[in-house]
This record gives structure tokens, C-alpha cells and sequence, in this order.
């Protein structure tokens, strides 16, 4: 493998994926969500790049761990039980993958994230 194989995130040309959740897990807003994946490993298993989420709140259940370290913006994560945590631009954490709950964006947010889909 030469230099030519890594992914800079910087420079990377990545089409951009535009979505919603599915309406039946909308609490809030209009939660309209774009993603830069930049990297897919070839095993299927991880994947990298850029999020960005509109204002709005959605029910979320991680069927994978994922890294994040928000680069602008604010969102709330609450578990099941109602805990918050709030996430700002400079916070780095880890979602592990069985976590159930809500995400909710206060300020357009922006993130950038490491999934890793383990497998059965």
C-alpha cells in the first residue's frame, strides 16, 4: 500500500448523502442530515467521515460503536432513561453500540465520526 490510499479528510471529494430519520422516529423539527463518508473499509465494518444534522430531535438505537468529535454546533444525547448529556464544538466520546435513546440538535451541528459495525 502506497501514501496514495490515505483518506484526508481535508481534501477528500466525498458525495454527499442527504436523509431524514424515518418519520416515525422524528420527536422535533425537521431533522434533515447530511453525510461525507469518506472512508468504507473494505471488510464492511468500518466507516469514517463528516456529519451534519439540522435542528431537531430523533430516537436513536446503535446497533454500532461510534466516535465522534463535534467540530460546531450543540446536541443533547439522552438515554433511555432521560440522563442528558450535551455536546458541544471540541467534545470527543465514544456512543458504544447498545446505547438507546434520543439525539437531539439544538445548533446546527457537525461532527466527525469512526463507526465500527461489530460482527454477530
Amino acid at each position: 500500500m502506497s501514501i496514495t490510499t490515505i483518506v484526508d479528510f481535508n481534501t477528500a471529494n466525498t458525495q454527499a448523502e442527504r436523509f431524514s430519520p424515518a418519520p416515525e422516529k422524528v420527536l422535533k423539527g425537521n431533522p434533515e442530515q447530511v453525510i461525507h463518508n469518506h472512508y468504507a473499509s473494505p471488510c464492511g465494518q468500518m466507516n469514517a467521515g463528516v456529519w451534519e444534522g439540522a435542528v431537531g430531535q430523533w430516537t436513536v438505537n446503535y446497533t454500532e460503536h461510534e466516535y465522534c468529535e463535534i467540530i460546531e454546533g450543540v446536541s443533547v444525547l439522552r438515554d433511555q432513561q432521560g440522563n442528558a448529556k450535551t455536546l458541544r464544538a471540541g467534545d470527543r466520546f465514544v456512543i458504544p453500540a447498545g446505547f438507546s435513546g434520543t439525539w437531539e440538535v439544538l445548533e446546527k451541528c457537525r461532527k466527525t465520526y469512526v463507526v465500527f459495525e461489530q460482527n454477530a
